[in-house]
């Protein structure tokens, strides 16, 4: 692991002279000066492994794992605020229910001074048809191919034709091409070959070592307490995207803390310039700089639902009646204000967010006729209805429930990761909620390890899970896919990973199997006709609603997106937009480092 900068100057007696530190203060690190360096922090939480892009985004460390930009770079990139596609490696020129065309921008080098070219796009979007292990390799069940062709202007046209014997959706094609981040093939295939074409060596290499990269800053360092990137002087976008600006910070720097009150208080301090961890009560940082989205409540831009996801193989979770009335009993106010400091506006029924991009989509009267909110009242009802007794001990509190056998029903246990103090705090109010309506429900936190590994095979009660948590193309379809789908349903247990649907509902060959869930997912990818597509939303939230197959507790962030002006002004706001509300590494926003200012 290389050395830091901060720990050679400190060697040769800097600490002597009481001239610098390293511990982040006003005036910057030694070799960092504050005045050139931007702090941000929320994407790193332990050891730094191995900058590999080509690993799982899990594996690797800052900024190469998740959608960031700024080492490696997709082609294009999503404004989540107008939900327009912008330029980057290349140019969307259009989507069709066939095809998704892209022109690679002939400007575009690797920091070695090569070109980017159709190869490079073509290896890590098909890497998957050559190693079954490759990162990228559900992508080759949406693109059957890209064919490439040779433009005037020395560029190149990428046609990506829609696999329609598999996925028959050009929603999901947009969502890759504004995540995957394309990587240099010259550089990989000779490490392939190197390696005697076994992909599984080639990602064992830690690549950080002057990694060749397209984006504005590389790996300059990294310790176990931090990673630093410096700017590029050659980075090819800033003629062709910035009228030849540089990024205004030369150094940006991730420091590692072990848990979100170090990030707070970086941030009140003037050491953090931006983090995207959760920081509650945020109004009370205002005297120290901290500042958000929005002024006041709800603070952050809505883009997620935190939900209860509902093993729904699983008596009583297999009725929808059990499951409805679950719905009813939750105080979903309660959750805004109590467990995520009111950074959200008033929950809705239905999957469908009722604000921002998916407004289009969500009909009130539906969710007025077909949804519920929450009524102890109407909790209490419905479970009666279907024959459900709640049992109670002498004090007045519940000790058990009774199916409608008369069957003494087991305790049902909502999983979540212990340790995630936001999450806890939502899952308990539920449980209050839920057990205050008769419904026999507690908390069941659980080791991060034993929590991920349940998902897939589906060895929970009711699991607390964030799905399609990045704001894509295809939201709100995403979502519903993420909730609805059984296109590979599989029985609960042993091997049985499933990544969609995860609760199991609405299973194949059952009598209560609904086909038009799976048509209705099949068939809104290519519906181009905006009066069509609204009433195809409509009709699966509707079901969404009648069945009851996860339950959303409230509207949160894509990102939380909090930051200090202190060092660093003309962050984007509500009255600034230029930007999506997310660090500037993510998309559309990575664009703020252009138009940062100093603000001393």
């Amino acid at each position: 692991m290389m050395r830091s900068s901060c720990l050679k100057v400190l060697a040769v007696g800097a600490l002597l002279l009481g001239l610098v530190s390293c511990g982040g203060s006003s005036g910057g690190e030694a070799g960092f000066p504050r005045s050139k360096t931007l702090y941000l922090a929320g994407s790193q939480w332990g050891d730094p492994n191995t900058f590999n892009p080509l690993v799982e985004n899990w594996q690797a460390a800052w900024p190469v794992n998740d959608r960031f930009n700024l080492m490696y770079e997709p082609l294009i990139t999503y404004n989540s605020l107008n939900g327009k596609f912008e330029p980057l490696l290349g140019t969307l020129v259009s989507s069709d229910p066939d095809k998704v065309v892209v022109d690679i921008n002939p400007a575009a080098k690797w920091s070695d001074g090569q070109p980017v070219t159709s190869a490079d796009v073509k290896f890590v979007f098909e890497i998957g048809r050559r190693f079954r292990n490759a990162a990228t390799a559900f992508a080759i069940d949406f693109t059957k191919e890209i064919l490439a062709e040779k433009l005037e202007n020395g560029g190149e046209r990428l046609t990506f034709v829609v696999n329609k014997e598999s996925r028959n959706n050009p929603l999901v094609i947009l969502d890759h091409l504004q995540a995957i981040r394309i990587v240099p093939a010259h550089v990989f295939e000779k490490l392939l070959s190197d390696n005697g074409n076994d992909l599984s060596a080639v990602q064992k290499l830690k690549i950080d070592k002057d990694p060749v990269v397209t984006g504005p800053y590389n790996l300059e360092n990294y310790t176990n307490e931090r990673i630093v990137l410096k700017r590029r002087a050659d980075y090819w976008g800033n003629d062709v995207l910035y009228g030849g600006k540089e990024p205004a910070p030369e150094f940006i720097i991730h420091p590692i803390y072990k848990n979100n009150d170090h990030f707070a208080i970086a941030l009140q301090q003037g050491k953090l310039d931006a983090s995207q961890t959760f920081m509650p009560r945020i109004w009370l940082k205002k005297k120290d700089g901290v500042k958000t989205w929005y002024d006041d409540a709800p603070y952050f831009v809505p883009g997620t639902m935190p939900l209860l996801v509902i093993n729904t193989t699983k008596a009583p979770l297999n009725d929808k009646n059990f499951r409805r009335a679950m719905a009813a009993a939750i105080n979903y106010n309660d959750i805004k204000e109590l467990a995520v400091s009111n950074y959200a506006s008033d929950l809705e029924p239905g999957l469908i967010m009722n604000q921002g991009l998916e407004k289009k989509f969500f009909s009130a009267e539906d969710a007025a006729e077909f949804g519920v909110k929450h009524d102890p009242e109407l909790a209490k009802k419905i479970l009666a209805d279907a024959g459900y007794k709640s049992v109670l001990k002498a004090d007045g509190t519940l000790d058990h429930m009774l199916d409608k056998n008369g069957n003494r029903l087991p305790t049902l246990s909502i999983m979540v990761p212990a340790g995630w103090s936001d999450w806890e705090a939502m899952v308990k109010l539920a449980e209050k909620s839920l057990r205050a309506a008769g419904i026999d429900v507690r908390e069941g936190p659980v080791d991060a390890g034993i929590y991920w590994s349940s998902h897939g095979p589906g060895n929970f009660d009711i699991v607390m899970r964030k799905l399609a948590e990045n704001v894509t193309p295809s939201l709100p379809w995403g979502r519903f896919e993420a909730v609805m789908s059984t296109r590979n349903w599989l029985p609960v247990g042993g091997d049985n990973w499933m990544s969609e649907n995860q609760g199991r509902y609405n299973q194949p060959g059952t009598p209560e199997y609904r086909p038009e869930v799976d048509s209705l997912l099949k068939a809104i990818p290519t519906i181009s006709d905006e009066a069509q597509l609204a009433a195809a939303y409509r009709e699966l939230n509707k079901i969404f609603m009648q069945d009851q197959p996860v339950i959303p507790l409230c509207y949160l962030p894509e990102q939380f997106y909090q930051f200090s002006a202190k060092q660093w002004k003309n962050w984007p706001t509500s009255d600034n937009p230029y930007a999506p509300p997310l660090l500037p590494w993510v998309g559309a926003s990575t664009k703020i480092l252009w138009n940062l200012q100093l603000a001393k």
